[in-house]
């Protein structure tokens, strides 16, 4: 059985006194999710989270890791990945840039409704833990 892991993060930035939630359409399979990638030669989890975020949306983040889950799944028959995520909060001005090799659309929604557009329920699973991080800060 190959392993495979890749980082990113849940992005969200504070709008008031209420936070979105940044999701990433990718062209690959038209499903919503979080910024992430592959880790690579000699990189930590949060150095490639941070270079993932960079590389798929344009935003420059720090990667909180008091917030670490670990989704683990089968892509495709013999292979394993595990996707950490950490939390990253943006600047709420910073402007996005999608990748377009990679990406279908990006955006910002309300917790509620990314809860909604996420495809994956690993990753709404990860959203819930966030959300329930977030509100203990």
């Amino acid at each position: 059985m190959k392993q495979e892991k890749s980082c990113g993060a849940v992005v969200f930035r504070t709008v008031g006194a209420e936070i979105e939630i940044l999701l990433i359409r990718h062209k690959n399979g038209g499903h919503w999710a979080f910024p992430k990638g592959h880790v690579e030669n000699g990189e930590t989890e949060v150095e490639t989270a941070r270079r993932e975020i960079w590389e798929e949306t344009g935003l420059c983040v720090e990667p909180d890791t008091g917030f670490r889950e670990m989704v683990t799944f089968s892509p495709k028959p013999h292979v394993m990945k595990d996707v950490i995520y950490f939390a990253a909060e943006a600047n709420k001005a910073a402007p996005l840039a999608a990748q377009e090799e990679e990406l279908l659309d990006i955006r910002w929604e309300e917790p509620e409704k990314a809860l909604q557009l996420v495809t994956y329920e690993n990753d709404r699973k990860v959203l819930r833990a966030f959300l329930k991080y977030h509100a203990g800060c």
